[in-house]
């Protein structure tokens, strides 16, 4: 029986080895194809493919068996698990792979692009641009169409340049910037706080006027410490809750 093909990832060592192994591994299974088999490799074929431990494998598979994309069964094999309903935390953890992960599988309509004079709560981020790039996606679950969050993306001209918006209707901001446009992301600060819906935010995603929404604001920067992307997200308070998780160490 033919198994599903997940992405590859570059891991970073100094986060844990099995946080990001499953939120690639996330990613990869909400952005899969209909036409994909459901059937994952064995424990040990995806410790080999992702570079890991069995052991690691098996804490990140057990990640994504409690979040309900999985199933285990008993001799048959692992299954990713078609009908799941697409409500998941907003995670952070320092991984541009989580990022990406955390933005990946549900459907999106890009509902506006174009350029823009720099907004004024954003010319400290740009200070040497007068006009940036915007572009506003709508998500929705696959199996529902039900809006899930909405959100506003402002990036350096250059970039945009580079980008074809039809990419976005298929894959996270941040993936088409690092993996298609070739932009150097080396880091993203992520800010997470409550709000009241407003009332475009209210009817964009079919939610009552002031009901609580999860504001999500996340700034990408190059190595040499320029911004290249200020992403503003509004998720759903009733579908999304948030959540961190910290590498102690020993």
């Amino acid at each position: 029986m033919t198994s599903f093909a997940p992405d590859s990832i570059v891991l970073n060592r100094k986060l844990p080895l099995w946080y990001q192994v499953s939120q690639s591994l996330r990613a990869s299974i909400l952005g899969r194809s209909p036409q994909d088999p459901l059937r994952l490799p064995t424990e040990e074929q995806l410790a080999g493919h992702y570079g890991v431990s069995v052991l690691t494998m098996r804490q990140a598979l057990k990640e994504l068996e409690d979040e309900g994309l999985i199933t285990r069964h008993r001799r048959r094999g692992t299954f990713i698990e078609p009908d799941v309903r697409r409500a998941t935390p907003v995670r952070l953890l320092g991984s541009v792979d989580a990022i990406v992960a955390q933005q990946s599988g549900m459907t999106t309509e890009l509902l506006a692009h174009g350029k823009v004079p720099v907004p004024p709560e954003l010319a400290e981020h740009f200070p040497d641009l007068t006009e940036v790039a915007a572009y506003h996606r709508l998500r929705g679950d696959e199996k529902t169409g039900e809006p899930t969050n909405h959100a506003r993306n402002h990036i350096r001209p250059e970039l945009a340049a580079r980008l074809d918006p039809d990419d976005l209707i298929r894959w996270p901001m941040t993936k088409v910037l690092r993996d298609v446009v070739g932009a150097d992301i080396s880091r993203i600060t992520d800010t997470v706080e409550a709000r009241l819906a407003d009332p475009e935010t209210a009817r964009l995603l079919q939610v009552p006027l002031l009901s609580p929404i999860l504001h999500y604001t996340g700034i990408a920067y190059d190595t040499r410490g320029r911004v290249l992307d200020v992403a503003v997200i509004h998720y759903r308070g009733d579908r999304f809750s948030f959540s961190v998780t910290l590498d102690v160490a020993n």
